[in-house]
């Protein structure tokens, strides 16, 4: 038993001792029963008032009161949520007005109908493992369907709407008809950027089908605030010999199910996914009919503009972006360099890619993801031996500043252009001797003028 449980069943017995009963809650009781490693656990105390609760926490340890005024601690050095039941009204339109009272003796029914889904709201006793389940929550999870549990506690906080396309895209869970209904009657704008981009995150990398997300929030016609280059990707018409799997938003749900199979592989696993539902935003504006052909001539270009927008409006992590928009804006040329370019070109690809293999994968789920494409080891196994290359040519010493002081050079702007020009000369394949001589001469021939 890890240090956790430990804790979580010594606060249980303390509490058993003074007439309460404490449980598992929440999306621990959930992955338990689907078999699913977690470790959140959160523990609600039935039973005993707040006063008797911090007194058996601070027996126990260090009490961190992170919501003491709504009946939430944890003890330092643990990962455990610790609650009482508690009564929530919305008084505002955000994600946090709410007016909250604790309650101990509210009743096991009474304490779970505040929870989203039927799922979610079951509750195990800690030390006799019962199972009260008072809105059918095991049953769902047998047959896979995500349900909300009440009409008026669901509305008053809008980031459900994203909770459940999030949980229907990690557990392959079908929504309930009667929740898609009232997810669709929501206003999400109220929402902080931050709480959305959350659920978005775990969409990416918790699903094997991420793609059930967008779909999911489609169907409640949920994409148009905070989603809205995805929405806008839907009916923009490709070209059917190159992608037959129809308009650009099924590409893109296709290129982001595969990405997926491959998040494992990469450096950044969510700028990768980011990536990927990104990479074909410019063809939104720049797809035309010319000479009866469909193109979408320079959409990489337009996908990073539009990208940029998109990534602003749900998260302030700069490198994160940085790294998104690195690969959105190359994603097309592994495929296209792939036997047609020269040695000197696929160097510098990889000079400019952040992080080449994600590069590498990202050409792979978007080729992947026309549904025509089966294997992709050839194209792939060329491309990794070039990468390969790039990375011995990186480890040969190249131009460094003492090198231009050698030559004579004093330190000012021409340091910094001397560098790069060696660094260029270096991506071409010649060595630290030749760049120097080249380098030498420049500077002479400069001298002379």
């Amino acid at each position: 038993m890890n240090k956790n449980m430990d804790m979580a069943t010594k606060i249980a017995k303390k509490v058993s001792e003074k007439g309460g009963r404490t449980f598992f809650v929440g999306g621990y009781v959930r992955d338990e029963l689907l078999k699913i490693e977690t470790k959140d656990i959160d523990i609600e105390v039935h039973g005993i008032d707040v006063d008797c609760l911090v007194d058996i926490l601070e027996s126990l340890g260090n009490v961190q009161k992170i919501g003491a005024s709504f009946g939430v601690f944890n003890l330092k050095g643990y990962d455990i949520d610790i609650a009482m039941p508690r009564k929530e009204i919305s008084n505002g339109r955000g994600h946090r007005d709410f007016e909250i009272y604790v309650d101990p003796f509210i009743g096991y029914e009474q304490a779970a109908i505040r929870r989203d889904f039927t799922i979610n709201s079951m509750m195990k006793d800690i030390l006799t493992g019962e199972i009260i389940d008072p809105f059918c929550g095991i049953e769902d999870l047998k047959n896979k369907k995500l349900k909300h549990i009440n009409d008026i506690s669901f509305c008053e906080d809008p980031l459900r709407v994203f909770r459940a396309a999030q949980f229907a895209s990690r557990f392959k869970f079908e929504i309930d008809k009667g929740t898609i209904k009232l997810c669709s009657s929501m206003d999400v704008s109220s929402l902080a950027f931050e709480r959305v981009f959350e659920e978005l995150k775990k969409a990416l990398l918790k699903s094997t089908e991420p793609s059930i997300f967008f779909t999911s929030l489609k169907e409640m016609k949920q994409l148009s605030f905070w989603f809205k280059e995805v929405e806008d990707l839907i009916g923009i018409e490709q070209s059917k010999i190159h992608h037959p799997e129809g308009d650009v938003f099924t590409h893109s749900m296709m290129v982001l199910d595969e990405a997926a199979k491959l998040k494992d592989e990469a450096e950044n696993k969510l700028s990768f996914m980011l990536a990927a539902l990104c990479h074909d935003f410019g063809k939104i504006s720049t797809t035309k009919l010319r000479k009866g052909k469909l193109t979408a001539y320079g959409h990489e270009v337009e996908s990073v503009n539009l990208a940029h927008e998109f990534l602003n409006r749900l998260t302030n992590k700069i490198s994160l972006k940085k790294e998104v928009l690195n690969l959105v804006k190359l994603h097309m040329k592994p495929n296209q360099m792939y036997n047609t370019s020269k040695k000197k070109s696929m160097m510098k690809l990889w000079d400019d890619a952040i992080h080449p293999n994600d590069l590498i994968l990202l050409a792979k789920a978007d080729s992947l993801g026309r549904g025509i494409d089966k294997d992709y080891s050839e194209i792939e196994m060329a491309l990794r031996a070039s990468l390969k290359d790039y990375e011995e040519l990186m480890k040969e010493p190249e131009v460094s500043g003492k090198d231009l002081i050698e030559l004579g050079l004093k330190p000012g702007v021409q340091f910094s252009e001397y560098i790069k020009l060696g660094h260029k000369l270096h991506l071409s394949g010649l060595s630290k001797e030749d760049i120097l001589k080249h380098i030498s001469n420049n500077i002479k021939k400069n001298q002379d003028i």
